[in-house]
C-alpha cells in the first residue's frame, strides 16, 4: 500500500517516527511530507536517497491509501481525510481521541490504526479488533522516556531540585512508572513504589507526599487512581504528576496541560498533565520510535491491518 507520512502539528510536538536509517525492505511505497525530518536535522534528500517519494502534504492525503500521524490529527487536517482511508498512529479512540474517532472517523469510515505500547487495536465503526501480530511493550522505550520527561519537566517547571528529604509516591509499576523512578532515585528521594496489591497502603498515607507521580492509564472506564475527596487530604502544595498523561480519568478532575504551560495550581495542590512529555527527550525518542515502528508497523504491508476487519 501507498503509506504517507504527515508531520504531525499537535502543541509541541517534535519526535520523528521514521529515520531514514530505518527504511529497509519496506513492503510498503513510503511518501513523506516535505520536512518531515526538520526537527532532526534530517533533510528531504535523506529520504528521497532510501527510495522515499517527498510531496506536500495536502497531496499525501490524497494519493496515500494509508497516513501515519504520530499524535492525534488535528482539525486543519480533517478536510483532507477520505472515506475508507486507514490512519496509523497513537489515536486513542477510547481516550483523548474518542470525540475524533466518535465523529470524523466513524463519519468516514476510516480504519483507525491505535499503536498502543500494551494493546495495539484496529478500530473501524463499531469494530475493535485485537492486533495479533504486534508484541505487547514493542516500543516501551518511549513510556520509560515518558516518565524521565515528565517527571524532570514537572519538577524543572515546580521550581524544585528534589533531595533525600523528599517524600515521593510512585503509583504502578510499568514503563512510565520506572522511568519515573529511574530519573528520582538520582536524587536519593524518599521513594515508594505502590503497586495494585499495596495501593491500600498508599491511600492510608496520603497526606505525607511531596510529590506523587501517577504511572496508571484509566481510559474513561468510570474509576480513578485519586479521587477528588483523596486529593483533598494531600499536603498542601504537593506535586501531582500524571506522567501517564489520562487527564480527567486516573486523577478526577484534572485536564491537560502543554508543553509551554505544563502545571496548574489547584486547590492548594499543583497539576502536571502534558500528553507529549516525551517530545522534549525527541531525539532520544525518535529513534526508539522509528526503530520499533519500522520493525513491527511499517516494513509488512499495511493492508494487514485492514484484514483483520470482518
Amino acid at each position: 500500500m501507498k503509506l504517507g507520512f504527515i508531520i504531525p502539528t499537535y502543541l509541541g510536538e517534535r519526535r520523528v517516527a521514521l529515520l531514514p536509517e530505518h527504511v529497509l525492505d519496506f513492503q510498503n511505497e513510503i511518501f513523506i511530507e516535505s520536512g518531515f525530518g526538520h526537527t532532526m536535522g534530517i533533510g528531504d534528500h535523506e529520504y528521497e536517497r532510501v527510495g522515499c517519494t517527498i510531496l506536500s502534504r495536502q497531496d499525501i492525503f490524497a494519493v496515500c491509501d494509508a497516513i501515519f500521524c504520530l499524535k492525534l490529527l488535528q482539525p486543519a487536517d480533517f478536510s483532507y481525510l477520505r472515506e475508507g482511508q486507514m490512519l496509523i498512529g497513537w489515536t486513542h479512540p477510547t481516550g483523548s481521541g474518542s470525540q475524533f474517532y466518535q465523529t470524523i472517523a466513524c463519519e468516514k469510515k476510516l480504519v483507525v490504526v491505535d499503536l498502543d505500547n500494551i494493546y495495539p487495536r484496529v478500530y473501524c465503526g463499531a469494530q475493535v479488533i485485537d492486533i495479533p501480530f504486534i508484541p505487547k511493550n514493542f516500543v516501551w522505550k518511549n513510556s520509560f522516556l515518558a516518565g524521565i520527561a515528565s517527571v524532570e519537566h514537572a519538577l524543572l517547571s515546580y521550581g524544585m531540585m528534589p533531595s533525600s528529604e523528599t517524600k515521593v509516591a510512585v503509583l504502578a509499576s510499568g514503563n512510565v512508572s520506572q522511568g519515573s523512578y529511574n530519573y528520582l532515585a538520582k536524587f536519593g528521594c524518599d521513594i515508594r513504589m505502590f503497586y495494585r496489591k499495596t495501593m491500600i497502603e498508599f491511600y492510608d498515607t496520603l497526606e505525607v507526599y511531596d510529590v506523587i507521580v501517577n504511572g496508571i492509564e484509566m481510559d474513561q472506564c468510570g474509576q480513578h487512581i485519586l479521587t477528588k475527596e483523596q486529593l483533598a487530604r494531600l499536603k498542601r502544595g504537593c506535586l501531582v504528576i500524571d506522567a501517564a498523561a489520562d487527564a480527567g480519568n486516573a486523577i478526577e478532575g484534572t485536564h491537560y496541560t502543554s508543553l509551554s504551560e505544563p502545571m496548574y495550581f489547584e486547590d492548594g495542590l499543583w497539576f502536571y498533565e502534558v500528553n507529549n512529555a516525551p517530545s522534549l527527550l525527541y531525539r532520544n525518542a525518535s529513534r526508539e520510535i522509528s526503530k520499533a515502528f519500522s520493525q513491527w508497523v511499517y516494513r509488512e504491508d499495511v493492508q494487514r491491518f485492514k484484514d483483520l476487519l470482518v
